[in-house]
């Protein structure tokens, strides 16, 4: 099952397409190999008493009832040690050294635990929109933090080398290439210096009159 809980975030979107109520989540479907991550969350702030509930009342009619979370308190400034939710309360806990960063770990009594990849809130919609889609593969084989650092690459590089390629019909291309070998041949006889001193603006040879006598 894919649960995508609030309207898919596009390059052009900004966070206040979004209404303060909607949570965004997106859910991997189950499959028979459970995949690294079973989906992604982008809260809206790092304040954990204010994210969760939202959160754990979404997930608990599709999970179980949510019962504990742990995190990493690298990018959560205070971790509370309870979250009240609706009908019951969440125990909140965390680890250093053994949790991923950017995971989000949920603990339901009934049903077992699930690990949710946790999108900074600053985030850019092109940027989650990709993150959402990669942690919600159910043959995902990536961490959180891996994910992450994909993320943050993919910023760098520019677009044609992600695949999006500037099509130039051939004919284009034969001029192009006829173009810089004749180009080529202009520079190597000094045509350019040439070129330059023909087309510059202005210079005819034209000798100035000598300054009228001033005597009387």
């Amino acid at each position: 099952m894919t649960a995508t809980i609030s309207p898919p975030p596009t390059a052009e979107a900004d966070d206040r397409t979004f209404s303060s109520s909607a949570l965004r989540l997106s859910l991997a479907p189950a499959g028979p190999a459970p995949a690294l991550l079973d989906g992604a969350w982008w809260p809206r702030s790092r304040d954990l008493g204010a994210e969760l509930p939202a959160l754990a009342a979404v997930l608990d009619p599709l999970w179980g009832r949510i019962t504990r979370v742990t995190v990493n308190p690298t990018h959560w400034p205070v971790v509370p040690r309870k979250v009240p939710v609706t009908g019951h309360t969440v125990k909140v806990g965390w680890f250093l050294d053994q949790q991923d960063p950017h995971e989000l770990l949920l603990l339901s009594y009934r049903a077992g635990r699930w690990n949710l990849l946790v999108i900074p809130p600053q985030t850019s919609p092109e940027a989650a929109a990709w993150l959402m889609a990669a942690a919600s593969d159910p043959l995902g084989t990536s961490t959180a933090s891996r994910l992450m650092a994909e993320a943050a690459r993919l910023r760098t590089v520019p677009a044609t080398d992600r695949g999006v390629e500037r099509r130039v019909p051939a004919t284009d291309r034969a001029e192009e290439a006829t173009w810089d070998a004749e180009e080529a041949t202009w520079d190597s006889e000094g045509g350019h210096e040439a070129r330059e001193a023909a087309t510059r603006p202005g210079t005819a040879d034209v000798t100035a009159p000598p300054h009228p006598p001033t005597g009387r």
